[in-house]
């Protein structure tokens, strides 16, 4: 079952002065800068967004990757590779890190981002999402809003947990923000939380024996790209110790995952490709306003929920956009 519903911004068509464009031969080169790993389905997506303005990947464009693999502290070395490369535009994803770190290292390379952080006028990324200026636009990807309708979800799917853990790595700018939010909404439904921390692939068995000792009955990840380039680790690590999860993106339940409540990720990249085709088209990004999400998808896995020995709801069935069997 799915439903779809997106709305799209369009922005002005005035020519972009790209300084490092009159520098590239005849192909320009799209860089993309990512605090996670490589993801097949988004980068189809972005090219698929890019080829609906007749940008195509090796015949008349290029990309070229700078993944961060979770290591945030490389993203401002990244950055400064893909500007050292001259690159015709930037695509900066995964939170505002990357968006932030190509903003500092260019201010005449167009940057279109994809962000699932905080707000990006807050963050200092554009100065409105209407009018951003300067030379970045992009999606903000609404993630860290929908923390407590996804614990709510979790706490309607497995109404019995009373303790939930919730998994965070510290070194994400915005955990200390989600972990406020999940303590607000918690109480609210009359529920415990636990945390532990990893950061590491090798720090995930000692985080979820530290959620069970604690008494975890539930297991919720904050929004990390990191955590979702580590998705079947933390999976396998959920099934191992029998805690039912909820989590940010759709790739977890489709890797075993329990469920997921988030933004349609691959339809952001999407949107992004179409800005990025638009700007080497000529336009501006500062005339482009920031666009936001407005597709969310509720993913179960119906094959773990009775792995799980879980009672799914009608009514949750009913609200779920992709039944997994």
């Amino acid at each position: 079952m799915r439903r779809r519903e997106f709305i799209t911004l369009v922005g002005g068509a005035v020519t972009w002065p790209l300084t490092s464009r009159a520098q590239q031969s005849a192909m320009p080169v799209v860089g993309v800068l990512s605090s996670f790993s490589a993801n097949a389905r988004f980068n189809s997506a972005l090219k698929q967004g890019m080829a609906e303005l007749g940008f195509v990947d090796g015949k008349n464009f290029v990309i070229d990757y700078r993944y961060a693999e979770g290591q945030y502290d490389k993203l401002p070395g990244l950055a400064a590779e893909l500007v050292h490369r001259q690159v015709a535009a930037i695509f900066a994803t995964g939170g505002n890190g990357p968006g932030l770190a190509a903003k500092a290292a260019t201010s005449t390379i167009p940057i279109v981002f994809a962000s699932g952080g905080g707000d990006p006028v807050q963050s200092g990324l554009v100065s409105s999402l209407n009018r951003p200026g300067g030379n970045v636009t992009g999606v903000s990807i609404v993630f860290t809003a929908l923390l407590a309708k996804r614990l709510e979800l979790l706490h309607q799917l497995v109404p019995k947990a009373k303790t939930i853990g919730i998994l965070v790595n510290p070194n994400y700018p915005d955990a200390d923000l989600q972990i406020r939010e999940l303590n607000d909404a918690a109480t609210s439904m009359e529920l415990k939380i636990t945390v532990a921390s990893a950061s590491t692939e090798s720090g995930l068995d000692a985080a979820f024996v530290t959620l069970v000792q604690h008494g975890a009955d539930a297991l919720f990840t904050s929004n990390d790209p990191y955590f979702t380039s580590l998705r079947r680790q933390i999976v396998t690590h959920a099934a191992r110790y029998s805690l039912p999860a909820a989590y940010h993106a759709r790739d977890f339940a489709e890797d075993g995952g329990l469920m997921s409540y988030g933004a349609d990720v691959a339809n952001a990249f999407r949107q992004c490709g179409n800005y990025i085709g638009r700007i080497l088209k000529g336009e501006r990004p500062s005339d482009l306003p920031v666009m936001q999400s407005s597709k969310f998808e509720l993913v179960l896995n119906l094959n773990t929920a009775k792995a799980l020995g879980l009672t799914v709801p009608q009514s949750f069935l009913a609200s779920a956009d992709e039944v997994i069997e």
